[in-house]
């Protein structure tokens, strides 16, 4: 299976509601903006969960919440959940939360999966994703990582059919920071992976737009929304996560957004 073209993020784990009055933090704002996005253009939404207070957190109950609403309101739309760790789960916690939710597709920061090493668990974990149709998209922040992957992908450490890659360009700490030449060393490692794979781009700051554009030159896919980034190109701040993916959704060489997943 593959990716549509499009995939919103639209708050990620860090990113509060008074830093923008549309970002969603509740179940039914997170639906709300979704039928807005995948009406602009999305196919996918990259949903993270908050607790009572707003703070991210990785619950199966509030996912499996979020993904009934989902399905009953944007049935077309595929949704992938996060193990982001913000500092706060273990590999351990990541892998039972996917365990219990069992989604149709994960991001899993390879990073923080294998912060205590490729140990029994993480391959067992990466197996039975694979055996169980779960697509999981590697999250990758630098080329090098991307090596690591595929070395552990040749050695036959980790599951090789069907790969997912996403690469993050820029950080919160450069407060945005992102531009296109940064996609280069990913795409020259790319070069070297053992497999082929199915990958996309994520881009902090006001250069989101440029790099989407950048990654559907070379036959990539596009990250969008306040997660990483709350301006357009030209910016000025967006009204919402659909302006950004109606901003995204009219690059040159942008599939149809919507396109449902294949395989």
């Amino acid at each position: 299976m593959t990716l549509p073209p499009i995939m919103v993020a639209p708050n990620g784990a860090r990113r509060r509601r008074s830093d923008h009055p549309a970002l969603p933090e509740t179940i039914p704002q997170t639906v709300e903006t979704a039928r807005a996005c995948f009406a602009a253009g999305a196919g996918a939404i990259h949903a993270h969960v908050r607790d009572g207070e707003g703070r991210h957190v990785l619950d199966a109950g509030l996912y499996r919440e979020l993904m009934a609403e989902l399905a009953r309101e944007v049935p077309g739309m595929l949704v992938q959940i996060t193990t982001e760790a913000v500092g706060r789960y273990t590999p351990s916690e990541q892998r039972a939360l996917v365990a219990a939710v069992r989604p149709k597709a994960v991001s899993v920061a390879l990073r923080e999966m294998l912060a205590e090493g490729v140990t029994p668990e993480v391959r067992g974990f990466y197996r039975d994703m694979a055996g169980a149709g779960v697509m999981v998209q590697h999250i990758l922040y630098a080329p090098e990582e991307l090596d690591r992957l595929g070395a552990l992908i040749g050695a036959g450490e980790l599951p090789g059919e069907e790969v997912q890659l996403l690469f993050v360009l820029g950080d919160y700490a450069m407060q945005g920071g992102s531009e296109p030449a940064q996609l280069d060393p990913f795409r020259a490692a790319l070069g070297r992976f053992p497999v082929a794979a199915d990958w996309a781009v994520c881009a902090f700051g006001r250069g989101e737009t440029a790099c989407m554009a950048e990654a559907f030159r070379h036959g990539g896919k596009a990250r969008v929304g306040f997660e990483n980034n709350l301006l357009n190109a030209d910016g000025s701040v967006a009204a919402d996560n659909a302006e950004r993916v109606r901003e995204v959704a009219a690059l040159p060489g942008c599939p149809a957004g919507r396109a449902a997943v294949t395989g």
